[in-house]
């Protein structure tokens, strides 16, 4: 008996990849990615880079079985195929596990077409491999990071980086600020904002109808009752108050040195922590290999795996596609999750008419 064939999707979504730095290892995720087609079947990947650099990939880690199709522009991909929009032409020589201004320079080039066809809905989400920072800055770039750039394209001052593992999802109220400036750039209007804006997004990009987050303090043990710090008393208690008078369910703050090893975690929907590695670190350590990084607070669905370049193992065949996966099926369920619950929040009354006039069209009403 003939073996019967999976069907996928006939309207997929259009997932649109940039290549990252191509001496890290965001080449050689994107193709261990791919090489599983049922990735295919809900999904029309559309990966801007090179090429002429998979190629050299495809020898370097000698896998054969990664075969794609070469793109001038993202109309052309095609259904179950692997579609490479070729975004410069020169020959490049990979330099494996080099920061190079080469390297940032493609990674940008990359990452600013694909928002280009993003932001003129020719991709439906955006998953971005990793950067090198500092090889994005030898280039001329001018953020810190994608969050940054992202927002600033959107027009956004809210844009919330937020870490997601299934129910476990940290926002960090600060990003990519130096641990010396945290305390001045933490105010209590930012906390405040900060809180809204992971409450719309758990709402409209996870289906949280109501949702319970955690906010972590910012010293040793939340401040000890003013002992050691007082921004817990003067700036994030005082912020938690004003957005529980907006009926946000927000609590805390809580000492983060034992939140995460703790049953209380369960009990929220989201966490905020106050700095980068204090909600990363945790999370690194929970969900390191399918950990996603997702900016909410944005019109546009970006998420990316929650590891770097990490240039020490690049070319080596050792880097695990799990995080990378996991950011291409977590931006296609925002998607997705967004359209629901614009259907759900639209106006009702509306919705009755729209559909009895389209049932009158069809007959079913005189």
């Amino acid at each position: 008996m003939e073996k019967e064939k999976e069907v996928g999707n006939p309207n997929p979504l259009k997932v649109g990849i940039s290549i990252g730095d191509i001496n890290g290892i965001g080449p050689e995720v994107i193709m261990k990615t791919f090489i599983d087609s049922r990735m295919l079947l809900d999904c029309m990947p559309i990966i801007y880079g090179s090429t002429k650099v998979f190629s050299q990939y495809k020898k370097v880690l000698n896998e054969q079985e990664f075969n794609y199709q070469s793109c001038k522009l993202a109309e052309e991909a095609q259904l179950r195929k692997i579609n490479v929009v070729n975004v410069w032409s020169e020959d490049v020589e990979i330099q494996l596990g080099q920061v190079t201004e080469l390297g940032g320079k493609l990674a940008f080039l990359a990452l600013e077409r694909a928002t280009q066809d993003l932001a003129s809905g020719k991709i439906d989400v955006l998953v971005t491999a990793p950067i090198s920072k500092e090889a994005m800055a030898k280039s001329g770039f001018q953020f810190p990071g994608h969050t940054e750039y992202l927002a600033d394209l959107s027009g956004e001052e809210q844009a919330l980086m937020v870490m997601v593992d299934g129910h476990l999802r940290v926002a960090l109220a600060t990003v990519h600020v130096p641990l010396k400036e945290v305390h001045s750039t933490l105010t209590k209007s930012l906390i405040a904002d900060k809180l809204k804006a992971f409450e719309t997004s758990l709402k409209k990009d996870f289906g949280v109808v109501r949702p319970k987050i955690a906010v972590l303090g910012l010293n040793p043990h939340a401040g000890e009752n003013g002992k050691m710090g007082t921004e817990e008393q003067e700036i994030i208690t005082p912020a938690i108050n004003q957005v529980k008078q907006d009926g946000m369910l927000a609590f805390g703050p809580y000492p983060a040195d034992g939140f995460f090893g703790s049953e209380t975690r369960s009990q929220f929907d989201g966490v905020l922590a106050m700095y980068h590695d204090q909600g990363l670190a945790a999370f690194k350590a929970l969900a390191f290999n399918d950990g996603v990084n997702y900016t909410a607070g944005l019109p546009i669905v970006r998420t990316s795996p929650d590891h770097g370049t990490a240039f020490d193992i690049a070319g080596k065949g050792k880097a695990s596609a799990n995080s990378m996966r996991q950011a291409i099926y977590t931006a296609m369920d925002i998607y997705r999750s967004r359209i629901n619950y614009r259907e759900l929040t639209s106006n009702p009354l509306q919705s009755q008419v729209k559909e009895k006039d389209k049932r009158r069209g069809s007959g079913e009403i005189e």
